[in-house]
């Protein structure tokens, strides 16, 4: 039996773990925190979301930072002190956008391809992480920011997803709860939310119980693989899957490739619904404002997620008082029956590829492989992507060496 080291216990580690151990590959996860998903994969948007497989790459994103490097409490904040690293990554962003379309589309046809694989999991490890099938309701505030949604539409339903177009009061049916501005909306019936953390710390028990070995609190200095043999910190395994997030990048090059995953920050505030009025007042749809660049999600009964901002800051983990601040005030306008008495915030860094596409597949040397640079959509891809890099693994390294296709067919790597 072949002995795979997993570097990583968020969301995209633990379920290549679940891959791997279903493979019958000996699976050993390596993680800094002394718990899994204590870092990305700690309190995100809750969304499931292929309604939300538009990638970043174009002109208008570009320009909509630029002017936005000015206001503190802007969705897009870039941090104008340079770095080769930000260059670079910029550089490669932008070549990236005659590509939009194409990866858009790719994108979807991958969220859409990671609900069957979700339900999958939970089932056979029987978890419980807050899962609601209330659909996912995107509004919009302006003609421009709805013109631009039909588009995005259509490169959606190439990739398989089926959504409704909604006019104002259809989305106010849909969301009673809303006040302010709306124009129109589209609805995704078929999208979901649900608690990341609680459902990789829930399939983490899981795999544990079957025997997967679980090194937390170790943080890895050290991984080497030469003529066929990976070392991780000196211990020897058959192989080694990269899952680490923003950390990628440096375990990449000791392993002889270029893995360019920068750390895009995001922010969230969990609303504490503590009073009967609150929770009456919190909506239980899921809701995407695009103009605030903002998701949320109703987690069970008494905790209400709002999500949202991107930072280019490096790897920088403070929690910003101005870049909370503005989640809060949504709350306060959209739902101000919702009592902001006790809010829990919270930030993570994004490990985002310059095309918005996660580096799934096999490395240059024998026995590396990757799983990893799924930017603001690791919660709803990874259940796709781990399949996919464990079948990489088994046509490499196990019995079924040889019958698979080492390749997914929607790799962008």
């Amino acid at each position: 039996m072949s002995h795979i080291a997993v570097l990583g216990a968020g969301i995209t580690g633990v379920t290549t773990a679940y891959h791997l151990n279903r493979r019958g590959f000996d699976v050993t996860i390596f993680d800094r925190q002394r718990y899994c998903a204590m870092e990305t994969s700690f309190a995100n948007g809750g969304q499931l979301s292929a309604s939300n497989a538009e990638v970043w790459n174009q002109l208008s994103t570009v320009l909509k930072g630029i002017k936005w490097m000015a206001q503190r409490d802007a969705p897009l904040l870039v941090n104008p002190k340079p770095s080769w690293h930000k260059v670079s990554w910029m550089a490669e962003f932008l070549a990236n956008i005659p590509k939009y379309r194409r990866n858009t589309v790719a994108t979807a046809k991958m969220a859409v391809a990671a609900r069957a694989g979700l339900s999958e999991m939970a089932d056979v490890a029987g978890l419980d992480f807050d899962w609601s099938p209330a659909g996912i309701l995107h509004f919009y505030k302006t003609q421009a920011d709805l013109a631009h949604a039909r588009r995005v539409n259509a490169l959606l339903g190439e990739g398989g997803l089926e959504r409704v177009e909604l006019s104002a009061d259809e989305v106010r049916a849909r969301c009673p709860e809303l006040h302010g501005e709306v124009l129109g909306g589209f609805w995704t019936e078929s999208d979901m939310t649900g608690d990341i953390h609680k459902f990789t710390c829930g399939l983490a028990g899981w795999l544990e119980r079957q025997g997967v070995r679980f090194e937390m609190g170790r943080a890895v200095e050290e991984v080497s693989a030469e003529d066929g043999a990976v070392e991780v910190d000196g211990e020897r395994f058959d192989g080694i899957v990269v899952c680490a997030g923003v950390a990628s990048r440096r375990f990449a090059a000791q392993l002889g490739d270029r893995v360019n995953v920068y750390p895009v920050k995001g922010y969230s505030i969990t609303v504490n619904l503590s009073d009967e009025e609150s929770r009456k007042a919190a909506p239980t749809v899921s809701l995407l404002d695009d103009k605030a660049k903002i998701v949320t999600s109703r987690l069970g009964d008494g905790r209400f997620r709002i999500a949202g901002t991107a930072e280019f800051n490096g790897e920088n983990r403070d929690i910003r008082a101005d870049r909370i601040r503005p989640l809060v005030q949504w709350c306060e306008t959209h739902f101000p029956g919702v009592s902001t008495e006790n809010v829990v915030p919270w930030a993570g860094l994004r490990p985002m590829m310059p095309d918005m596409m996660p580096r799934v597949g096999a490395g240059r040397r024998a026995g590396v492989f990757y799983n990893t640079g799924h930017g603001h959509l690791g919660w709803t891809l990874s259940a796709a992507t781990a399949q996919a890099v464990s079948g990489v693994v088994a046509a490499h390294l196990g019995p079924e060496r040889g019958q698979v296709n080492p390749t997914p067919a929607f790799k962008m790597a």
